[in-house]
């Protein structure tokens, strides 16, 4: 039986892979900073030894898993070098452990890990199914026929996979520290599309999608007519989403999600178009849609007093859009605040505007400083930029949260793919 060392098991992929490995009863044990991490809580629950770096970790007969964010020259790394251990990258080792099943990459700039979670959910509710997401969750199952994983765009890391299926939900401009231009993420789309085994299911509403081209079978689903699994007749209210399936203009069935906004019922389409493919049973499909009860960090709520609170990763304007629309849909009544921090100097400055113009779709702005990485040149940019350009902005700071207390019975949705959730723990503690 192998025996397997994450360096850097905290990550969030790292940390689902690990679950996965632990659930098909591998010996898995990993090693990373002290800082804690949300994605540890899931590995300690399942008893995962998680222990701070030192070459003394590692052991004759481990395999080494590398996260990506550590060179050879970590000392853990070189220590395995010198016993003569395999060591494998994460996407490597991923892109090898998803031959032995039926496996499906979920990609696109936005929507991944909520589309990834919805279909592991679904599919799992027919076949026995294993899954990795974004968010830091992972399950294996020794009987899995599926492998339903997340697969991220950023430096081209899902070229190191060649999955049965992939799910492409959209193509938009993000990562500007990578990307040089939306033709340059469309040329990676695009190389990913020919790596595809058996068939593709593409968002037809997309207009960089439509080009995509493939050897394999290319589905479109969306809103518009000429797509081949098209939601029509849609209802939206405070309770969720319900809405017609025609297959190539031919009535399906009618399904209802508990989820907002219109990007969930195109998730939702990716999943079912999926699912009809595959031939997964109608009723199982449309049971599993109703009760799934969502992801981490995407549109997680709390109440407290009266007011709400919303946990969401949203930190491209595409996809507060989406968050803003979606609270709007479930609080018609309610006033929406948005406590936005922005992720990295490079989002924020080619984003500038845009982002300006999603966050004025609240009802009030509240800034927290751009979480940044100490590697970016930044210039003289600074959150007092976005705010001379959202009317009625203010910047607030971790400790000082008092004046959120002011809006009553509002919505306040706390965005960001950095550290928002000190934010909202702060203001938890004063209420």
């Amino acid at each position: 039986m192998t025996n397997y060392h994450f360096v850097g098991i905290k990550g969030s992929g790292m940390s689902a892979l690990a679950q996965i490995l632990h659930d098909m009863n591998f010996q898995v044990q990993g090693s990373d900073v002290e800082k804690h991490f949300f994605t540890q809580i899931a590995l300690e629950q399942s008893g995962i030894e998680i222990l701070p770096f030192q070459r003394e970790n590692i052991k004759p007969g481990m395999t080494i898993i590398a996260g990506n964010a550590f060179s050879d020259t970590h000392e853990e790394i070189q220590e395995a070098m010198k016993l003569g251990l395999p060591i494998v990258r994460y996407h490597r080792f991923l892109g090898d452990f998803m031959k032995r099943f039926s496996s499906i990459a979920v990609t696109g700039a936005h929507g991944k890990t909520s589309t990834t979670g919805l279909l592991a959910h679904v599919i799992g509710g027919g076949k026995p199914t294993a899954y990795l997401i974004g968010d830091g969750t992972g399950k294996g199952n020794e009987k899995a026929e599926y492998f339903v994983f997340e697969a991220c765009e950023y430096r081209r890391h899902f070229l190191s996979y060649f999955p049965d299926y992939s799910i492409m939900t959209n193509i938009d401009f993000d990562h500007p520290d990578y990307f040089a231009n939306i033709d340059d993420v469309c040329s990676a789309f695009q190389e990913m599309a020919f790596q595809v085994k058996k068939g593709i299911f593409a968002c037809g509403d997309d207009e960089h999608l439509q080009k995509i081209q493939a050897n394999v079978p290319v589905l479109f689903y969306g809103f518009n007519e000429e797509n081949d699994f098209q939601a029509r007749n849609i209802v939206k209210t405070t309770e969720g989403t319900t809405f017609d399936v025609f297959i190539r203009n031919t009535f399906y069935d009618t399904f209802t999600i508990r989820s907002f906004g219109d990007h969930n019922i195109l998730n939702s389409l990716a999943v079912i178009a999926l699912c009809h493919y595959e031939e997964i049973d109608t009723e199982v499909v449309r049971s599993q849609l109703l009760n799934f009860e969502g992801v981490k960090r995407r549109f997680s709520e709390k109440r407290v007093d009266s007011q709400i609170l919303i946990d969401d990763y949203a930190h491209h304007p595409t996809e507060i859009k989406a968050t803003v629309d979606a609270a709007r849909q479930k609080y018609p009544e309610r006033e929406i605040v948005a406590v936005f921090q922005p992720h990295t100097f490079s989002r924020t400055q080619a984003f500038l505007g845009e982002f300006a113009e999603s966050l004025n779709l609240a009802d009030k702005t509240y800034l927290c400083e751009i979480f940044g990485s100490a590697r970016e040149n930044h210039g003289k940019l600074s959150i007092k930029d976005l705010q001379n350009r959202i009317p009625g902005a203010e910047i607030i700071k971790e400790e000082d949260m008092n004046s959120l207390k002011s809006h009553d019975d509002s919505v306040i949705i706390f965005m960001g793919a950095g550290d928002i959730q000190k934010f909202q723990a702060a203001y938890e503690k004063i209420v």
